[in-house]
């Protein structure tokens, strides 16, 4: 039954008393599987090293250029807004013309500009590099995701495959803080370097053991009107919120572009209700259950990346520490999540999707209670810890949850496409929930910068649950 067609119920295995798995069901994965489950779970730890070793190079990179605050911050946003903007597009693509295809055409182009920018003089050119890199990662995610969902089916096995995606996501970023901090300290370089060899071990084993794309059965054209203005729309609209917090929220610029985004955006889904071989079917968004992963991605997202971003500034401004301390104090986050995430398709199966996400997504609530306690004094085992564990429990329940209950249903066909939506749910609602922290904490005191910056973040966590609790009583 295709999506949109019909009235959504629970998610799979989410029944009124979930039932444990019946144990004459148990499966076996054969090495072809577990194959395409690494790959798949390679490029989400390569995406995560990546862009977590540059947060902490930051500042050495802007040493060595004699680059401005506002320049160096485009080191992480030249990615984030190619990100952003081409996650929809790398999803369409990857379901018209071959996820195989574009994970290794992407992943190739990946090597090649992971190459240059380690070796430019040029600070404009290394951030165009970043640009890219970012425009690189917005087709391999998609097609990385949308090859794990076609490849397992609905139930204990997604679920599964999904918990062990997330600890390779949680792993890549949390090590990616700590080598990156590491690395940055010799030589910013290599941190521009590491991620190559990764990217050519993943290339060559999606190339020597990934399915080749099967045939189909006609060729559709990729609907061009309306991937232009998807694409303008979206470049408009992540730039904007990207800029915000250095331009003003009633900036002409950021007001100018939110409307230009608006206008190209609904031009977008005019030409959709009317080309004959759409982008985007519109009839997805009639699937409650998606609307509401992607609604409750994009305010997860929002608040966590606000809250690292008010992390980073208490520990490494007011309180002096070094970056690899910082990655000391979220390491257990990253740890819960490398504990919880195989075990996490059994939990889903037993006592339901819905169950595991709202657990997950309450766990933001004491969390960031707990962190408006922050003052000029750390607290490393009363607060940071609790802080850092509640934030990593959080993060290995509901970003699986979310994933399995966004792409249940969906035909195999618009997979790829699902998974951009999820992934631009993630990164727009990021850069939304950065720009807004900054935007309040930027008046403020010191003592004030912490608090209201954490408020923020909490109103996110409970924007996210309500998302959930309504969608549940619809």
């Amino acid at each position: 039954m295709s999506v949109g067609t019909a009235p959504c119920e629970a998610y799979p295995g989410d029944l009124a008393h979930p039932s444990p798995p019946d144990p004459g069901t148990a499966f076996r994965w054969p090495a072809r599987l577990w194959i395409v489950l690494l790959v798949s779970s390679g490029v989400i730890l390569l995406d995560g090293l990546d862009v977590s070793m540059i947060v902490v190079a930051i500042p050495q990179i802007q040493r060595e250029f004699g680059m401005s605050a506002a320049t160096a911050q485009w080191l992480a946003g030249a990615y984030i807004l190619a990100f952003g903007s081409f996650l929809l597009l790398g999803g369409r693509c990857a379901d018209l013309f071959g996820r195989r295809r574009m994970l290794v055409s992407a992943m190739a182009v990946f090597v090649l500009v992971s190459v240059l920018g380690a070796f430019t003089s040029d600070p404009s050119l290394l951030i165009a590099s970043r640009f890219v890199k970012g425009m690189a990662a917005a087709f391999t995610a998609p097609a990385a995701m949308s090859l794990l969902t076609t490849t397992f089916p609905e139930g204990p096995q997604r679920n599964k495959a999904f918990g062990i995606f997330n600890v390779f996501e949680a792993s890549g970023y949390s090590s990616g803080l700590l080598i990156g901090g590491l690395l940055a300290t010799l030589n910013w370089r290599a941190v521009f370097i590491l991620p190559v060899p990764v990217a050519l071990l993943i290339l060559w084993a999606a190339l020597s053991f990934v399915p080749a794309d099967p045939p189909t059965a006609k060729r559709i054209p990729l609907d061009l009107g309306g991937a232009l203005t998807l694409l303008g729309g979206m470049l408009t609209l992540v730039l904007a919120l990207v800029s915000a917090a250095e331009t003003g929220w009633l900036s002409p610029w950021t007001i100018g572009g939110l409307i230009l985004a608006g206008l190209l955006l609904a031009g977008f889904a005019a030409i959709e209700s009317r080309v004959e071989e759409p982008l985007i079917r519109l009839g997805l968004f009639r699937n409650r259950r998606l609307v509401a992963a992607n609604a409750s991605a994009a305010l997860l997202y929002g608040g966590a990346m606000g809250f690292q971003f008010l992390l980073g500034l208490y520990l490494q401004n007011l309180l002096g520490w070094q970056p690899w301390q910082m990655a000391l104090v979220l390491l257990p986050a990253g740890l819960m999540v490398v504990m919880i995430g195989p075990k996490l398709g059994a939990l889903m199966d037993r006592f339901g999707v819905t169950r595991i996400l709202l657990l997950g997504l309450a766990a933001f609530v004491p969390c960031y209670l707990l962190a408006l306690r922050l003052g000029p004094e750390p607290e490393l085992w009363t607060l940071l810890l609790p802080v850092s564990l509640l934030w990593g429990f959080g993060f290995a329940l509901s970003i699986s949850a979310l994933m399995v209950a966004g792409t249940s249903g969906v035909a195999d066909e618009e997979q790829g496409l699902v998974a951009g939506l999820l992934n631009s749910s993630l990164q727009v609602g990021g850069a939304c929930g950065l720009a807004v922290v900054t935007a309040v904490i930027m008046p403020a005191t010191e003592v004030a910068m912490l608090s209201s910056g954490v408020v923020v973040s909490l109103v996110f966590a409970f924007l996210t649950l309500l998302v959930q609790l309504a969608l549940r009583r619809g």
